[in-house]
């Protein structure tokens, strides 16, 4: 009995399953995204395909890992890589036909506007009165506000409806639904909304032509598409926004080498970065194995409240602990710079000067990144035999002789791979500088916003959002470089330190 609910509530979990995956395959289709749909639905049915036949029955529990991966590490990867090819940009997010079809959508105005007033009418329709400067009126019949393009004729009339017209708050949930509504006078002129008050004469702004090419109906030019830059241009060359998005092939990365605005920042970021990576690997090893050793010493008392005590800043979120710090570090309020200042007169600009700034990201990422070390190196110096440590003894060693004889060698094969691993995880340590410093403090002779303290991971964040031109597709081409550089690593990671079950 227990057996067959059992089999019921997997065939109701597959059903809400199943039926999830396809209205997130129509939500995809409806946002203009056929290819994630595709994809989806493909993803969709090989799962069941895999659960449904018995041949696959060991596969059904490396699927849904293996679909993660594909959704959550794969295809933001791939997506990355695309961009990186494209010029994406806040002047380049719309695909051609898009940007097109903005530029025929606009409308200039001729100057002249009437001020109207919406009315109920039967059936859920609406008539619109209009007044002009000259108190003259002109009325529609009753038109459908169903959000598609109305055609409304005025015809002149000696006064408004008698009837109350609707609020302003109506008029505001109607917005959307006026702006497609065309009023025409008896003159032929037609009317578009203008504000939610009045309607002006509007007349295109661009018209197509018959070869494609765009008017420009005020300057009476012919536009046309540039898919170099991205752009509908004029004969002049002047650029029309909004731009497209084209595929530049290897142009951002080009860029990135060689144009001296980028390259002598990124140069700049990637040496800081490699030297904040390996001094932080640095630093928190060090500290760690030297505690880890202290906590290992038999005649040390309360060693379990050593131990908990000193694995806190591991155990406190970094998103709490790194603001707690940069109110600790503040150049004028903050109780370091008080401490200092009490007892040794100075007060330093931990957030202005480049190396203080250095120094404090360097004292903050230790703190928070020793305990790991500290619990990773007391594992390893437990495997190591006692007898070495009394044989050591019985030669009259020391504990530096201990410590450089017999633990450090002992433990650093085994810890060589995390150390790597800390070494490319804090190659990307983005919220550390984002919650302490934000990148500052910044470089006056740059022109894209970097500062001293910016890590790749940080320099490509303020190139994407921050920068005036918000250049997606070059932080996405440092993004890959990042990511082949990390890649790299994890290579090594795995050739030199390759473990064999024989040798285990």
């Amino acid at each position: 009995m227990r057996r067959s609910y059992s089999h019921i509530a997997l065939a109701a979990l597959g059903a809400v399953a199943l039926l999830a995956g396809l209205a997130l395959a129509v939500v995809f289709y409806m946002a203009h995204q056929p290819a994630l749909a595709v994809a989806e639905l493909g993803l969709l049915g090989l799962a069941t395909w895999v659960y449904l036949s018995p041949r696959f029955y060991a596969w059904r529990y490396v699927v849904p890992g293996i679909i993660a991966a594909l959704v959550f590490i794969v295809l933001p990867m791939v997506y990355t890589l695309l961009i990186g090819f494209t010029n994406y940009s806040s002047s380049h997010l719309l695909p051609f036909d898009r940007a097109t079809e903005v530029l025929l959508n606009r409308t200039d105005s001729t100057g002249d506007s009437l001020g109207f007033k919406l009315y109920p009418a039967q059936g859920k329709k609406y008539k619109l009165a209009f007044t002009s400067d000259d108190d003259k009126v002109f009325v529609s019949e009753a038109i459908a506000l169903e959000g598609k393009t109305v055609k409304a004729p005025l015809t002149a009339a000696p006064a408004e409806p008698a009837e109350d017209p609707l609020f302003l708050k109506d008029v505001i949930a109607l917005q959307p639904a006026l702006e497609k509504v065309v009023a025409t006078l008896p003159d032929g002129t037609e009317l578009r909304l203008s504000s939610l008050r009045r309607f002006s004469a509007m007349k295109p702004a661009f018209k197509r032509n018959a070869d494609g090419t765009l008017t420009d109906v005020a300057e009476g030019v012919v536009l046309k598409p540039d898919f170099k830059q991205g752009y509908w241009v004029k004969p002049s060359g002047e650029p029309v926004e909004p731009g497209f998005r084209v595929n530049v092939g290897f142009d951002n990365y080009v860029q990135i080498f060689t144009d001296k605005r980028f390259f002598e920042p990124f140069g700049r970021v990637f040496g800081w970065t490699v030297s904040f990576a390996a001094l932080n690997t640095i630093f928190t090893f060090a500290i760690g194995i030297l505690l880890a050793t202290a906590l290992n010493w038999d005649a040390l008392r309360y060693r379990n409240f050593y131990r908990m005590m000193l694995f806190l800043p591991y155990a406190v979120p970094a998103f709490i602990s790194i603001p707690i710090f940069r109110g600790l570090f503040n150049e004028n309020l903050g109780e370091i710079n008080m401490a200092l200042g009490l007892f040794f007169d100075v007060r330093p600009s931990w957030f202005s000067d480049a190396t203080l700034a250095r120094t404090m990201v360097l004292i903050v990422n230790t703190w928070l990144g020793y305990p790991y070390m500290m619990i990773l190196s007391m594992g390893l110096i437990k495997a190591i035999p006692s007898e070495l440590y009394e044989a050591s003894a019985l030669a009259g060693a020391g504990p530096l002789t201990n410590f450089f004889r017999i633990t450090l060698p002992l433990i650093g094969k085994p810890i060589a791979p995390l150390l790597i691993a800390s070494f490319a995880c804090n190659f990307n340590n983005l919220t550390l500088i984002a919650l302490l410093t934000g990148g500052a403090p910044d470089y006056l002779d740059t022109q894209v916003p970097v500062g001293a303290t910016d890590l790749l991971a940080s320099y490509t964040y303020r190139i994407a959002f921050q920068d005036s031109g918000q250049n997606y597709a070059l932080a996405c081409a440092i993004s890959s470089i990042v990511f082949l550089i990390v890649a790299a690593l994890a290579i090594i990671n795995l050739r030199l330190f390759k473990v064999n079950s024989n040798n285990v």
